[in-house]
């Protein structure tokens, strides 16, 4: 049976740039990012959807259909692309179709969409999915600390935790014989991207291991977000390495335009992340 993957847009949020960007001087982030009226960036919450050994599988779910008015206000969201729901039905998949979540990690714009209210209760989005995600990131999700307790929100795993959908792993995991979920610390300490090895190059999904493009040009760009920085750039070093050898796809979830490309070396032996466009 074929694989397949595909883009899911679920939506689109307006943030301070001190936070992607972190120590990182204006002048250099803002040759690849442009602010609006207010001063902020956009960030993309684009997740991904795959098709393997007959098995339906989304990697993160965004922000997802359950903020008050008070949460959109605050992540300024909007629907360019339409909600997650809309473009999952785009490709003939209802939440009911679902078999596997992949959350890379637990931070509140990646997994919020893991579950929705229903008749005022809180209920997995995709009724008959099991929820996939590292033991050691869950242990820090339910044991938060000043700086994290603001974007680990329990209504958006606990529940499935309570309902028997959360299954924890330890460690590089095989989901098909073409997806494998790898652990990449750094910007939390146990997140995981996702590869998928269904076609002739392989493709990774890089979550917040580089939130832009731009970051995985850059070893040195780190996030504010990143509770280990400088385990990311020992990570990030590996993985750009690997992609430059392997000209591997990267769907970089954050970034509005260009959420694929792949990791080149420039004529000045720079990295450079050149636009792909097949999905």
């Amino acid at each position: 049976m074929a694989s397949e993957w595909h883009l899911i847009p679920t939506g689109r949020v307006w943030v301070d740039p001190g936070g992607p960007f972190g120590l990182v001087p204006r002048a250099l982030w803002s040759r690849s990012q442009q602010t609006n009226e207010h001063g902020l960036v956009a960030m993309d919450l684009t997740c991904l959807l795959i098709i393997s050994e007959g098995k339906t599988i989304l990697v993160d779910t965004g922000l997802g259909d359950k903020l008050n008015e008070k949460g959109v206000r605050q992540w300024n969201l909007e629907h360019p692309q339409g909600t997650m729901l809309d473009n999952l039905a785009a490709h003939g998949v209802r939440p009911q179709d679902v078999d596997i979540v992949l959350d890379t990690h637990l931070h509140g714009d990646h997994c919020s969409g893991n579950t929705t209210l229903a008749d005022g209760a809180l209920v997995a989005t995709f009724p008959n999915a099991e929820y996939w995600v590292q033991r050691l990131e869950f242990a820090d999700a339910m044991h938060t600390n000043e700086r994290t307790r603001a974007t680990y929100l329990p209504e958006n795993f606990v529940p499935l935790w309570e309902q028997g959908k959360l299954r924890l792993l330890h460690g590089d995991t095989q989901v098909t014989k073409d997806v494998r979920c790898v652990v990449t610390p750094g910007h939390t300490r146990a997140m995981q991207c996702v590869l998928y090895e269904g076609d002739s190059t392989p493709l990774l999904y890089v979550a917040d291991l580089a939130s832009y493009a731009a970051h995985m040009e850059r070893r040195a760009w780190v996030t504010a977000y990143d509770v280990e920085p400088l385990e990311t750039i020992r990570t990030k070093g590996y993985w750009q390495d690997w992609a430059m050898e392997t000209q591997a796809r990267l769907v970089f979830e954050h970034d509005t335009t260009m959420p694929v490309g792949t990791l080149i070396q420039d004529a000045d032996g720079k990295l450079k992340v050149k636009a792909v466009n097949d999905n």
